[in-house]
Formats: structure tokens, C-alpha cells, sequence
């Protein structure tokens, strides 16, 4: 990632890709599973479906649970808001209207395989990250930019253990 300067406000992103030796159904298993991703991640812990929702539909909701050693540990609800098999699975964080983050899945049929791609944005509404620029404003763009800086390693390690399971499954 480059330093951008950008603030909260601006709604930053990231973003990741890889190619997987697999075609896109069998990759859309692993990433539409959301009760698998805490395999695939060191911030989050557990995520399991809320109400009737038992798997990937607009509109279901699921619970995360996340721990990270400088912001501690929290919950969210998060809201499918894409859920176009085998192509897209997208979530927003607590408030679908105005989520504190959206990520999104998209896979893409390229050479035999799967392109995946893993995307996040911060905001428009507050999160934790907020508090820290509340405390620290005149560092706004360096909290902004270390934060992104560690989704997109960890997006960079979560698409890459998906490839790893996806490829050892065939």
C-alpha cells in the first residue's frame, strides 16, 4: 500500500488478489463459509450466523467476534449485501445504510482457475478506529494508513491460506 495521506473520511481501501488452481464453485465454498474465515485470520475469532440464516443470502446477518493486541476485542454484526454465487459475497459491517467497513469476495474465471480478490473499505460511520483519531487527530492519515497497512497484509495471508486449502482439497 501506498502512503496516500488519505483520512477516515475519505473511505480508504484495500485490496488483494490471487489466482487459485480451482474453478470459481469450489473457491466460493471456502469464501462464502463464514464460520471458516476465523482459519484464515489472526484479528478475527468466531463468526457464526444470527436468526434463521444458515449460509449466504442478501439480507442474513452474522455475529463476529474480533481481538487485536492494540484495539482489544469487540463484536460486530455484519449484513450480506451481495450474494451472487460463484461471484460475488459482500458484507457491511453493523449498519448495511452506513457501515463502519464493507469487504468483499469476488472471483473471476482466468486461465483454468480463479481470480480472487478480497476489498475493504473503512466507513462512512465511526469505528474503533475512530476513538484512536478522536484522541489523536494531527495523526489522522498515519492511523488511517497503518490500519490499512494491516488489512492488507491480512487480506494478503487470508486469500493466500484460502488458495492453500482450496488447492490441497483437489
Amino acid at each position: 500500500m501506498e502512503w496516500i495521506g488519505a483520512k477516515y473520511a475519505d473511505g480508504p481501501t484495500a485490496e488483494v488478489e490471487i489466482w487459485i488452481d480451482a474453478p470459481p464453485q469450489r473457491v466460493w465454498e471456502i469464501v462464502s463459509d463464514i464460520t471458516l474465515m476465523p482459519q484464515f485470520s489472526d484479528e478475527l475469532q468466531a463468526a457464526t450466523w444470527l436468526g434463521e440464516a444458515t449460509g449466504p443470502a442478501v439480507g442474513n446477518t452474522f455475529l463476529g467476534s474480533n481481538s487485536h493486541p492494540a484495539l482489544g476485542e469487540w463484536q460486530t454484526t455484519s449484513h450480506v449485501v451481495q450474494c451472487d454465487a460463484p461471484n460475488t459475497f459482500a458484507w457491511a459491517v453493523n449498519d448495511p445504510e452506513n457501515p463502519t467497513a464493507t469487504w468483499r469476495f469476488t472471483l473471476e474465471p482466468r486461465d483454468g482457475g480463479t481470480a480472487l480478490r478480497e476489498w475493504m473499505r473503512l466507513g462512512p460511520a465511526r469505528s474503533g478506529l475512530s476513538l484512536a483519531i478522536d484522541r489523536m487527530p494531527d495523526k489522522e492519515e498515519k492511523i488511517v494508513f497503518v490500519r490499512m497497512r494491516e488489512f492488507e497484509s491480512a487480506m494478503t495471508g487470508t486469500v493466500e491460506a484460502i488458495k492453500a486449502r482450496v488447492e490441497q482439497a483437489r
